[in-house]
């Protein structure tokens, strides 16, 4: 069920950006031969993009991070308890366990990536394993499985490629309709140096634009994992890691993509902001007691 509502979320996106692709083409009168091939272009590195990050991103977390994985015999009691409770978890769901490991950081934080199900890797910083007891660390550990069973990270890979494409795309479509009201028959126009100006500057403002949908998705997928988390260990435990992740709270100046995967980030709450407050989580939980 939840693969068929991510490819719908996907193709209602398509959907949609088509539509706004042909009202583009009939207000401007432009070629479709070369509309297509533009587009074709823009999808090659928009979508393509985001697909091989997707691809790559269990290894580079990996890297970036210097992650010791967690292996069977481990000797610390916390390492060991999360590798027996993620595989009870993972087998309750009919899964392949995903790696397990552990990065060096006083930030309290957990993370999972992969570009499947069967094929993921769920992170916990030092700093969360030292803060949390085992109970609010399976929490925890529900959370990020949940986010690798809902395929978030999939899903989210196919937004930023599909945002990624059009906003390509909208960039030059308007900055070629600029070009064009410019010219005479003298000339004019833009000139090279302009029309990458404009391009760059409409492609940060349209990424800026459609960053808050994709922030509003981020948010609900939150809310969903916490929701993982409490069917299950029960909603207290899930409480009570987040209380003890905000009261551990360490500014990080890592600024990667892994941010947004985190199962903590203190951005402040606005339209642009990827994680719903620790109150506000916390509240939701409650509902469930």
């Amino acid at each position: 069920m939840t693969f068929i509502k991510r490819i719908g979320i996907f193709l209602l996106t398509n959907l949609l950006v088509m539509f706004a692709i042909s009202i583009v083409v009939s207000l401007l009168d432009l070629k479709m031969d070369g509309m297509w091939g533009l587009l074709v272009l823009c999808a090659m590195f928009g979508m393509g993009g985001s697909l091989i990050s997707l691809f790559i991103s269990k290894s580079m977390a990996k890297w970036s991070y210097k992650i010791q994985l967690i292996k069977p015999g481990v000797s610390k009691a916390k390492a060991a308890y999360l590798l027996t409770t993620i595989e009870a978890m993972a087998r309750d769901r009919g899964m392949k366990t995903p790696e397990i490991g552990i990065y060096n950081s006083p930030d309290a934080n957990a993370f999972a990536t992969g570009p499947s199900q069967n094929n993921a890797l769920i992170a916990f910083s030092s700093g969360l394993i030292d803060r949390l007891s085992e109970e609010e660390l399976a929490a925890v550990a529900g959370h990020e499985l949940s986010h690798i069973t809902g395929g978030d990270m999939v899903t989210m890979t196919l937004l930023m490629g599909v945002v990624n494409t059009f906003v390509m795309f909208f960039a030059r479509i308007v900055t070629f309709a600029i070009d064009n009201a410019l010219r005479d028959n003298r000339g004019g126009g833009l000139g090279y140096l302009g029309y990458f100006l404009v391009v760059n500057v409409l492609q940060n403002v349209l990424m800026l634009l459609a960053y808050i949908p994709i922030s509003a998705y981020s948010r609900a997928r939150e809310y969903r994992a916490d929701a993982g988390a409490a069917r299950f260990t029960g909603a207290v435990p899930m409480i009570n890691a987040l209380k003890q992740i905000s009261a551990a709270y360490y500014p990080d100046k890592r600024t990667d993509s892994y941010a947004m995967a985190k199962i903590n980030n203190r951005r402040k709450v606005s339209l642009f902001a990827t994680h719903p407050s620790i109150e506000a989580r916390i509240a939701r939980l409650q509902e469930l007691m």
